[in-house]
């Protein structure tokens, strides 16, 4: 982990209004679609600029379960399932 990281992850997201459509880009980034260039195609968050980078954060600063499913994944790792929060279903991937 980064100095001065403790208690706090890195994460890329992509954010979609439809659990189908985030499972079917799940399964097309599994075999071998590119992350950062799916986030800029589909995702509806701003963040899809930076291809889908939220920085670094801590508890607290996201919503209960992006939180949790991002602090759960090892880095490197991609949610096998969509996440559903009130914004809509978020595939994460932890990078730091």
């Amino acid at each position: 982990m980064a100095k001065g990281k403790a208690g706090k992850v890195r994460a890329s997201h992509i954010l979609v209004d439809k659990h189908s459509q985030a499972l079917a880009l799940i399964n097309r980034i599994k075999e071998g679609d590119d992350f950062k260039n799916i986030c800029r195609q589909y995702s509806t968050c701003p963040s899809k600029k930076k291809g889908g980078d939220l920085g670094w954060f801590s508890k607290g600063q996201m919503v209960p379960e992006f939180e949790r499913a991002a602090f759960n994944l090892k880095v490197g790792a991609m949610t096998n399932e969509p996440v559903k929060t009130k914004f809509g279903y978020h595939i994460i991937k932890r990078t730091g």
